[in-house]
């Protein structure tokens, strides 16, 4: 088998290069992504620029829709104006989809009836929900890293096909394994379908590697320094033990473990709700 660590999705994060995504939320908070968390990370620096958001506003369109935060349907899901909006994003030059309901992380049934409505009329057009990558509280976190896996699906797909196809030409046809941003490993195929998990991976592995290698030298506090061509990366083990948190975000300076300290020039917030408890914090790097 082949384990493979890579920043290819972190570099389409930082360089833009990802495809034109379109978001499809609830009426009403179409602005999550540039309203963010109200925050600065320096709170005197009156110089700073909010970054630029994931998703220009023009490919971010609402529904008339709405669950409550019980996960009780208030407000019906209208089929076809769901496809009339889709069409609209299309038009506007959307080439991946992300979904993104108010509360659905309490009760998916609407984001899985566009899931189904995009597969009918639009299966040509890559497409995440919310549901499928991050189902908890926290809008900004949610759509944030929801669009980052929809607007990462083409690039991910293709890149990890072409490796498959390429070992294969070699005569490699062991499992081939993808380093996740937690730690561990996927099959190709999953994290084909979820990119955003794979963002910093390969620091991940990094990581991981300096641990094992200060522990097998009986160094139990250790630095060290990940040079990439697109950033660079620092790892701190204290006690022979790495740390983690449960959010990670993409192009900060200086990673910080406060929430208030957060909201920095980075692009994204990507948050994992769905591995288990024991590894459900991603290493920060």
């Amino acid at each position: 088998e082949l384990v493979h660590g890579t920043t290819v999705a972190t570099n389409a994060v930082l360089e833009g290069t990802g495809a034109p995504t379109g978001l499809l939320t609830t009426r009403g908070f179409r602005d999550v992504l540039e309203i963010r968390r109200i925050r600065i990370p320096v709170q005197y620096d009156f110089a700073w620029e909010k970054p630029r958001p994931l998703v220009a506003r023009e490919r971010r369109l609402e529904v008339d829709e709405r669950i409550n935060a019980r996960g009780e349907v208030e407000r019906t899901l209208d089929p076809q104006q769901v496809r009339r909006t889709v069409e609209q994003l299309l038009e506007r030059g959307a080439e991946a989809l992300a979904v993104c309901l108010l509360n659905s992380y309490a009760n998916p049934v609407h984001e899985r009836e566009i899931g189904a409505l995009l597969d009918r009329h639009f299966p040509a057009i890559p497409h995440t929900l919310s549901t499928d990558v991050v189902p908890e509280i926290g809008e900004y976190e949610r759509t944030s890293t929801t669009v980052i896996n929809a607007c990462l699906l083409p690039l991910v797909r293709s890149y990890l096909g072409s490796l498959r196809t390429k070992l294969a030409d070699i005569g490699v046809t062991g499992r081939l394994l993808v380093m996740q941003s937690h730690g561990g490993i996927a099959g190709d195929r999953a994290a084909a379908m979820r990119p955003a998990y794979i963002v910093e991976s390969g620091p991940a592995a990094g990581a991981i590697a300096a641990a094992a290698l200060a522990s097998s030298i009986g160094c139990s506090n250790a630095i060290a320094f990940d040079m990439g061509g697109t950033t660079a990366k620092s790892t701190l083990i204290e006690g022979g033990r790495l740390r983690y948190t449960s959010d990670y975000e993409v192009g900060a300076g200086m990673s910080a473990s406060s929430w208030s300290a957060k909201g920095g020039a980075m692009r994204s917030s990507c948050r994992w709700s769905t591995l288990p408890r024991s590894a459900r914090e991603a290493a920060r790097w």
